[in-house]
């Protein structure tokens, strides 16, 4: 059948659809096909915001790769994933188990574990800052000091800031991962656990034999969220360290919003957005590739 036969065809079939579907696709043209092809022409430009852009070609994206404050970005975006994704997702999926042990209060603890998760961030992040104060006032190096243990600087360290930040993200999006594996726990069928308690399996071998295996469609989840997540990690640099000290915790979100908002450095801005574009889509084929094979199981 000729194309345009086979559209009108469909279009008899499914009209109410597209109809609907229409407003959606406009906006997501308007507001996300548009500005994304024209931030890439925006890569050869040079523009100020004040005035006409100028072409300078390559000039921009041959800047980024002689630029060793964006190198030193990349490798504190890298760092800060390795300190955040397999710590959250663990907690995320010891909370679950928690939830899902049949516990008294199960619906208190999913509140008090999912508090920090819709709690604003700026309060969050005031008092992390106050936990972690680099002074003997800061509720850690307090603690800290009944072991007999010096004043940490902690966000004035450039061994410990990126840390501390990881820190904190992980409280706060724990919560969120831990509602991920709670509903895939929720989806394993309990005739496998009775079967293996039936056969003597000890808690720790159903775990690893029958839980674990089974929730392989949310690690993949998971895993790709919070890849995304950490690589467009700012706000805690924002707020807390201001992307110091000696650029320690300076990621690459934070040199783009540096370059774009407070130099005005707008087309710069738009090759670092790409870089970060570029590195978040490698990662995510490389783990759909590797470890998103047979994710679904159930």
């Amino acid at each position: 059948m000729p194309f345009i036969e086979r559209v009108k065809r469909e279009w008899n079939r499914n009209a109410i659809v597209y109809i609907f579907l229409i407003p959606a696709l406009i906006h997501f043209t308007i507001f996300q096909i548009v500005p994304f092809a024209y931030s890439f022409i925006l890569t050869f430009q040079d523009w100020k915001i004040i005035g006409n852009s100028e072409f300078v070609g390559l000039k921009n994206w041959i800047q980024f790769f002689n630029d060793p404050i964006a190198w030193k970005a990349i490798w504190n975006t890298v760092l800060f994933s390795i300190y955040y994704i397999l710590p959250t997702m663990a907690l995320g999926l010891i909370l679950a188990l928690i939830i899902n042990s049949g516990i008294k209060l199960t619906g208190l603890f999913k509140g008090i574990f999912f508090l920090p998760v819709v709690t604003s961030f700026v309060v969050i992040a005031g008092i992390w800052g106050w936990l972690f104060r680099g002074t003997d006032s800061g509720l850690i190096n307090f603690l800290l000091s009944f072991i007999g243990m010096d004043t940490q600087l902690f966000f004035s360290d450039s061994s410990q800031a990126l840390i501390v930040l990881a820190g904190l993200s992980i409280f706060k999006v724990a919560g969120s991962t831990m509602i991920y594996y709670f509903a895939g726990l929720q989806s394993v069928p309990n005739e496998l656990y009775e079967a293996a308690r039936m056969d003597g399996a000890t808690p720790l071998n159903i775990f690893w034999k029958i839980t674990f295996p089974l929730l392989k469609p949310i690690h993949f989840y998971v895993l790709i969220v919070t890849t995304i997540g950490s690589f467009q990690i700012f706000d805690s640099a924002y707020l807390l360290t201001g992307g110091g000290p000696n650029y320690a915790t300076t990621t690459i979100v934070y040199y783009l919003y540096q370059q774009g908002f407070a130099s005005l450095n707008l087309s710069y801005a738009a090759v670092l957005s790409y870089v970060l574009f570029f590195i978040i889509l490698l990662i995510s084929l490389v783990q759909r590739k590797y470890l998103g094979k047979d994710s679904n199981i159930y």
